[in-house]
């Protein structure tokens, strides 16, 4: 990455920026209201409302990426994707980046992605109360320890992670989830040994965590792999300075199993094994896919 790139990069970055401060406004302030507003109607429609200031925002950042970036878009699969349905999105995981190309592929072509945030996330200054205002589910997880020193604890994480995702029931949502858990790097790949070329693990017990959360909602995977060209820097100021020349995004709608959306996947075995194979299945189709992409 050059000099100009990186001059590139931070304009871009202070752009979003200046986007951002100015859509934050009447943001915080339907935030505000449907904080005080005790009825449920209410807070529907602004939930409805907040969401579209929000992909406002982000159709904003990505003109501000195609001038600065001068990248060239090659996207498949995005035929029949639709607003008024209930999608998990997957992606592989190499860069901060990818939340920016998965907001481009998808803003306004699918309900808005919501992202499980850690309980604790909520006090965070500012953000917090974004991420409240957008209907992100905040979780509770204990740990093995805990719940062995307090029995009581045992499935009390679901049970409130669950009720966060009852508001789902009254419109569209993307529930995104990297299945990597983590971003893709060769130290990683091979402390791991993972058997992709190209993909570390997936965490199968995250991806049946959020089906089991949602409550049998969730009937279609949105399964989307990334490419970017080899051996450039995948950093986000070389995204968005212009050192890649294109990026390759395939998605591929996948149903999801009955099954999987039923099963109990910290005691029950055998659900935990077929589950496991199904995300294996899935990631094997990836690192072949990007392999092809790579290789042409």
């Amino acid at each position: 990455m050059t000099v100009y790139n990186k001059i590139r990069g931070i304009l871009a970055l202070t752009g979003i920026v200046l986007s951002t401060t100015v859509i934050i406004g009447p943001f915080y302030v339907l935030t505000l209201i449907k904080l005080i507003l005790p009825w449920h109607a209410a807070r529907v429609r602004l939930s409805r409302a907040l969401v579209v200031v929000a992909e406002t925002w982000m159709s904003i950042n990505n003109v501000i990426i195609g001038i600065s970036s001068g990248l060239r878009w090659e996207v498949e699969g995005l035929e029949g994707l639709r607003r008024d349905d209930w999608y998990l999105v997957t992606a592989n995981h190499q860069s901060w980046a990818d939340i920016l190309v998965l907001q481009k592929v998808t803003n306004r072509r699918v309900p808005s992605l919501k992202f499980f945030l850690k309980q604790e996330l909520i006090w965070v200054p500012l953000l917090g109360l974004a991420w409240w205002g957008l209907d992100f589910p905040f979780m509770k997880r204990y740990s093995k320890e805990q719940i062995a020193r307090n029995p009581e604890l045992r499935g009390k994480d679901m049970e409130t992670t669950r009720r966060a995702c009852e508001k789902y029931a009254h419109y569209p949502v993307s529930v995104m989830n990297f299945f990597e858990g983590t971003r893709f790097t060769q130290d990683k790949h091979d402390q791991q040994q993972s058997p992709y070329r190209h993909l570390l693990k997936p965490k199968a017990g995250g991806a049946a965590f959020t089906l089991s959360a949602m409550g049998g909602q969730l009937h279609t995977l949105l399964d989307v792999t990334i490419v970017y060209p080899p051996g450039t820097d995948r950093s986000l100021l070389a995204f968005l300075g212009g050192a890649m020349d294109k990026v390759q995004v395939i998605v591929r709608q996948r149903p999801i199993p009955d099954w999987a959306n039923q099963g109990d996947y910290e005691n029950d075995e055998e659900y935990r094994q077929r589950f496991q194979s199904w995300i294996s299945d899935i990631w094997a189709e990836k690192d072949a896919l990007i392999q092809s992409h790579l290789s042409a």
